[in-house]
């Protein structure tokens, strides 16, 4: 005589968890993925730069800073200085 089969559902997979970009596009030269983001956690500073028309910023972060919210300062720091 054979095993009655279980009831029970296997447990939900896990998503996977998609890491953030550290490449942002240029608002000045229009190249895409051309601003790397670098983040000094010690220091407490964030840093993105342009390899191509070597464009930079710098802003400072806290703990809960990722690489998009120093971009979105930039973006926001050039309309700024736009107006």
């Amino acid at each position: 005589m054979g095993r009655r089969k279980s009831k029970r559902k296997p447990p939900p997979k896990r998503r996977a968890i998609e890491k953030l970009d550290v490449y942002f596009n240029c608002p000045f030269c229009n190249h895409e993925r051309s601003c790397e983001v670098k983040m000094d956690r010690q220091k407490s500073t964030g840093m993105i730069s342009c390899g191509v028309c070597m464009e930079d910023y710098q802003t400072n972060i806290n703990y809960l800073s990722e690489p998009i919210d120093v971009y979105s300062d930039w973006i926001d720091a050039c309309e700024q200085a736009n107006q």
